[in-house]
């Protein structure tokens, strides 16, 4: 599928979707307490779709309702062995959070999926499983583990990714005796892990750092039922964060301003990069204002990289994004795809190792590629609109991963001329 936006559009409200970040955690603590949980504002996408099919493999019960809840029949914490390989699609998410579930059931678990998921390093659980006896292979059309894991210490690499922190910790309270999680700097997207504990407490498994890189989850925590909402997403707010800082025009609600998530972030690198942001009783009213520009570190919010890149081609000064490196291991390489697609409509955009540099850009309309890469299509689509050009994005189907309802969302809030054939 393409979208063809013509670069007008006239303003409005946004309210935030659900967060996919809290909604993977939310659905997998549901998954293993006793008894029967509420989920709601819980939206479909791919990803989370993926989360609820391998859960249900596991032995959970999930059913979704037309009014954005999802009703939970749990496990206990009584992990059943799937009958058939897990699908992850290409959700690096359902993959590392749940992987260690598959290594509680002391028989082989299989992990499929799609696109580059496979391609994304699993080495930590490799070598952790290494330590306690539990087989692990990886090919490049799944991983297959073979064990039982049981509690103890895990010294896990804080520097490649933090789902493999939340992963254990959410497989902790099962495990029948303290866990030590201890992390090895650079301990980056430490805020992940904190909305992993966020959740965890929520349904009764408390956790507590004995240092800033040590987290204990002790024997006394299991998971129980509860109600819970799921809070707005402040990564996919960015995207309409980025067109209100550079257009003006645009209000931003659903938000929770005292949000433990790291892509808040987007809100402080506006402001500092000149945006005016007015704080409102029902969410945050952007005004047009001259963007200076300036620098940002990605090392705790790597998700908001490509629409940060956007946000450069629109700062007089530009912008320069530091510790970026792990946005080559996401669904494409996302430095390398954004300078591909910026320059084609013109804009001054170059890399080295994990420093991406981005200069003020005149943009002009052009044929673009999505990459397989929903934050890829909506970064350029912000793009197209923010320089008010005519753009054709190949591959917009792919915001199903993570936002179905994008495309919809630019035409119905925003008055956004788009087409998608």
């Amino acid at each position: 599928m393409r979208a063809e936006l013509t670069g007008r559009w006239h303003g409005g409200c946004v309210v935030a979707p659900p967060s996919k970040s809290m909604a993977h955690r939310a659905l997998i603590c549901a998954a293993l307490a006793e008894g029967e949980s509420c989920i709601e504002n819980i939206a479909h996408s791919k990803d989370i779709d993926a989360t609820a099919g391998a859960l249900r493999s596991f032995g959970a019960h999930i059913a979704f309702s037309g009014d954005g809840a999802a009703v939970v029949q749990g496990t206990g914490g009584r992990v059943h062995t799937p009958k058939e390989p897990v699908w992850c699609c290409e959700s690096g998410s359902t993959l590392r959070f749940l992987i260690p579930l598959g290594a509680l059931c002391g028989a082989p678990v299989h992990f499929c999926g799609a696109g580059r998921l496979f391609q994304r390093p699993q080495t930590v659980y490799e070598q952790l499983f290494a330590q306690r006896g539990i087989a692990f292979s990886q090919t490049a059309d799944g991983v297959c583990v073979d064990g039982r894991l049981s509690a103890g210490e895990f010294c896990v690499d804080g520097g490649v990714s933090s789902q493999f922190i939340s992963g254990l910790a959410l497989a902790a309270p099962l495990l029948g005796a303290d866990s030590v999680i201890r992390v090895r700097p650079p301990f980056e997207s430490r805020s992940y892990v904190q909305l992993t504990r966020s959740a965890m407490a929520a349904f009764g498994a408390g956790s507590k750092w004995l240092d800033e890189n040590t987290l204990l989850v002790d024997e006394n925590q299991k998971y129980t039922k509860s109600n819970y909402k799921v809070e707005g997403d402040a990564s996919q707010a960015a995207f309409f964060g980025v067109l209100g800082a550079v257009c003006g025009k645009i209000c931003l609600q659903g938000l929770c301003p005292e949000s433990a998530q790291g892509d808040m972030a987007f809100l402080s690198v506006l402001r500092r990069a000149g945006a005016v942001i007015l704080a409102e009783e029902d969410g945050f009213w952007f005004e047009k204002a001259p963007l200076s520009g300036g620098e940002a570190s990605l090392a705790d919010c790597p998700d908001l990289g490509p629409i940060l890149m956007v946000l450069g081609l629109f700062c007089e000064n530009g912008l320069v994004l530091r510790q970026a490196q792990r946005l080559r291991l996401k669904e494409s390489d996302r430095i390398a795809a954004m300078e591909e697609e910026i320059r084609k409509m013109g804009g001054r955009i170059e890399s080295d190792g994990g420093t991406v540099r981005i200069r003020k850009s005149a943009l002009h309309g052009a044929v673009l590629y999505a990459h397989n890469d929903h934050r890829v299509a909506m970064a350029m689509a912000v793009a197209a609109l923010a320089a008010g050009v005519p753009v054709v994005i190949e591959g917009a189907e792919c915001v199903e991963k993570s936002w179905p309802e994008f495309w919809q969302v630019l035409q119905t809030c925003l008055g956004a001329e788009v087409k998608l054939v």
